[in-house]
C-alpha cells in the first residue's frame, strides 16, 4: 500500500508517518521502481501500535522501549508493566496539577464582582 493508504487506514498524517520513519520507530519501506514507498501489513501493524501508544500519551522514547520489548516475545512482561506504571504515575501527577490549577481558576473567577475593569479583582490578582 502507498503512504496515503497507510495514513488513511491508521488515521495518521503522511508527515507523521515520515517523521516516525526518520525517528526510527517505523521501518523504511521498500520503494517501487517509480520511487513510491510501498508499505506492507507489518508497517500497518507497527504504526497502529505506535498510534495507540501515542494516543495514551507515551513519549516517543517510551514507544521505542515498548517496541523493543514487543520484539522479545519470550521475555517476561515486567518491563512492559514497569513502563506503563511509570507513565500512569506521570498522568496522575499531571491530573493532580490540573486539579490545583482548576481550584485556582475557580477562586479567581469567583472573585469577579462584575464591575469595571479598573476594579477587576482577577486582573488585580494576576498583577500581584
Amino acid at each position: 500500500m502507498r503512504i496515503g493508504q497507510l495514513a488513511t487506514r491508521t488515521k495518521t498524517l503522511v508527515e507523521t508517518i515520515r517523521y516516525y520513519e526518520k525517528a526510527g520507530v517505523l521501518e523504511h519501506p521498500r520503494r517501487t521502481a517509480a520511487g513510491y514507498r510501498e508499505y506492507e501489513e507489518s508497517h500497518l501493524q507497527r504504526l497502529t501500535f505506535v498510534r495507540r501508544c501515542r494516543d495514551l500519551g507515551f513519549s516517543l522514547a517510551e514507544v521505542r522501549g515498548l517496541l523493543d520489548l514487543a520484539d522479545r516475545t519470550d521475555d517476561r512482561c515486567e518491563s512492559v508493566c514497569s513502563i506503563a506504571s511509570a507513565h500512569l504515575d506521570e498522568v496522575r501527577a499531571k491530573l493532580s496539577a490540573l486539579r490545583r490549577l482548576e481550584r485556582s481558576l475557580v477562586r479567581l473567577k469567583t472573585s469577579c464582582n462584575g464591575g469595571r475593569i479598573e476594579d477587576c479583582r482577577i486582573l488585580e490578582s494576576l498583577m500581584k
